[in-house]
């Protein structure tokens, strides 16, 4: 039901192509049904879980579009989205745009006619909750970047923060759509995952960890945007809070003291979560 709701979502946007990637157990009927573009035959780790990699690959070679969204299919999209993409489209050349999600109970399919967009902004407001920002549900970005990307498990850790690391190493513009769109994601369990474990709790997490390049690179969040898109359409620099000073404060140190161990220098950045830590060994 989730992920109906979310792929019924997408196809109501004006401008836009849904592609299905995989061979999961419904869904070549499903994309028949909601009239979408399916595509099997994605690479696999050992363990059977799909590869970013190849599902970029994928996307690349059977779309036309000069951008790109990854996604996963628990997040409900309305027309302020497109308008977010094209607006970025034409301020930046690379970049990717990203943002916070709104956390929703969503108990039965949503009714998508008449001004339902409008009807579910309505139930956000009211029942829903703004997720910290940490971890990102989609990233959007012309078709000329990400182009070398590792073999990351989907599904697991580390991936996402390293999109942002990728970005901020190429200087593209990291640009959090937060302030202007409204982005829904269905809450749901992990019972999906093996063992019903949330996803950095699986071994592949650790080897996505190893091929972004280590701890320090999947630290990023976006809170490491480089810019914000206001309702009015402009690109603004972040607003300066606690949370993006301590981060910036960080990666200050990471830079200029490169040589010390990376749980260190997240001791010295971060001294509560470190006190956090103490008491948790020693109770």
């Amino acid at each position: 039901m989730i992920q109906r709701n979310a792929i019924k979502s997408w196809t109501l946007l004006p401008d836009v192509e849904v592609i299905l990637l995989g061979e999961e157990t419904g869904l070549a009927e499903a994309a028949k049904e909601l009239g979408v573009k399916h595509i099997p035959h994605v690479e696999r780790n050992p363990n059977g879980v799909p590869l970013i990699s190849s599902m970029f690959k994928l996307a690349r070679e059977n779309s036309n579009s000069e951008l790109l969204c990854i996604i996963n299919a628990d997040m409900v999209l309305m027309p302020d989205f497109v308008e977010a993409a094209k607006q970025v489209k034409g301020l930046r050349l690379e970049f990717v745009l990203l943002s916070q999600r709104w956390d929703l109970d969503v108990a039965t399919s949503i009714d998508f006619s008449g001004d339902w967009s409008r009807g579910l902004r309505s139930m956000v407001n009211g029942q829903g909750q703004l997720h910290r920002p940490a971890g990102s549900d989609f990233f959007l970005f012309p078709k000329s970047c990400y182009e070398d990307i590792p073999n990351f498990s989907i599904g697991r850790a580390g991936w996402d923060n390293w999109m942002i690391y990728k970005a901020r190493k190429e200087n593209w513009a990291v640009i959090d759509c937060t302030p202007s769109v409204m982005i829904v994601h269905q809450n749901h369990d992990y019972a999906h995952l093996p063992g019903g474990k949330p996803h950095y709790e699986h071994p592949e997490t650790n080897e996505n960890i190893r091929l972004a390049g280590g701890q320090a690179n999947v630290r990023y969040t976006i809170l490491d945007s480089t810019h914000q898109l206001q309702e009015d359409g402009r690109l603004a620099r972040p607003k300066m809070t606690s949370l993006r000073l301590t981060r910036t404060f960080e990666l200050i140190l990471r830079t200029l003291f490169f040589f010390l161990p990376e749980n260190m220098i997240e001791n010295i950045a971060r001294p509560k979560r470190w006190k956090k830590r103490i008491k948790k060994i020693f109770r």
